[in-house]
């Protein structure tokens, strides 16, 4: 049987990769938190540990409580499915024995020991330098280096602002639960309510609304226990629901840079298509 691909954290971007591995043929795993904090939920596998499935653009991928029952995994990769293990310490992967891993997670920290090292571990963004934590680390940061793959140093480094317009993206005002009243996909006014935090401290709820006349491209699931500041929503001024339901480019295009890596690997290759 040919060797396995997994891929820690199972959020937009993670996603995107994840779709590109397979429909290049590959078997691929994803590994998420119990508790995911993915925003862009309606193209993000990590919705599969809420849901119990979910279908992206054609794949299915199916939540695994236990990461070591290996015999339901093989048994959703034989379907061309994803199995979604509830699994953040990477425990799987002493199981499956992967010959890639592939980090995705975008905690823009170093990777702490799983211990297990496969024949090649890729890093997403910063936090990884190849050569010291990870073999090979693709650049996420839109412009002229996106999906680059560097084996040696990292990526440009975090910035701590989004991409594009900072009023578009939403974030929590105070520490709290989430409480969610618009749904992805749906259009919003300027000032509509969204989302309210109900507060951990205090007695109250803090309204948040859209801060421009557009479609809510991502909400973190309702009910969560967040932190202040924390991002939990993304709304799009171009208005359009069908691309709240597409992987992006820019997931795609680092789908393309994690292929361009294993590819180059001859060792690597022989073990993933057989």
């Amino acid at each position: 049987m040919a060797s396995i691909i997994l891929v820690r954290g199972g959020g937009d971007l993670a996603t995107g990769v994840a779709i590109r591995l397979l429909r290049s043929g590959l078997k691929v795993v994803v590994t998420e938190l119990a508790q995911p904090l993915a925003v862009r939920r309606t193209v993000s596998f990590a919705e599969a540990i809420y849901a119990g499935e979910i279908t992206i653009e054609g794949i299915t991928a199916r939540r695994i409580p236990d990461p070591t029952d290996s015999l339901r995994i093989l048994t959703i990769l034989g379907k061309q499915q994803i199995p979604v293990l509830v699994d953040p310490e990477c425990i799987s992967a002493r199981v499956l024995h992967p010959a890639v891993i592939v980090d995705g997670r975008m905690t823009k920290r170093p990777p702490e020991p799983i211990g297990y090292s496969p024949a090649l571990y890729i890093g997403l963004g910063p936090g990884f330098v190849a050569g010291e934590n990870c073999q090979a680390v693709i650049e996420t940061r839109r412009g002229p280096a996106l999906s680059r793959v560097y084996w040696r140093g990292g990526p440009d480094p975090d910035t701590g602002a989004p991409e594009g317009d900072p009023a578009r993206v939403l974030r929590a005002p105070c520490d709290g639960v989430v409480i969610g009243h618009k749904q992805i996909c749906e259009h919003c006014e300027e000032g509509e309510l969204i989302a309210e935090i109900q507060s951990s401290i205090e007695n109250r709820k803090s309204k948040i609304v859209s801060p421009f006349r557009g479609v809510l491209r991502g909400l973190i699931h309702p009910g969560l226990q967040v932190t202040r500041s924390l991002k939990i929503g993304d709304v799009d001024p171009r208005d359009d629901p069908r691309l709240c339901q597409m992987v992006s480019d820019k997931a795609l295009a680092v789908g393309g840079g994690v292929l361009e890596a294993i590819l180059a690997r001859p060792e690597v290759r022989k073990v993933l298509w057989v």
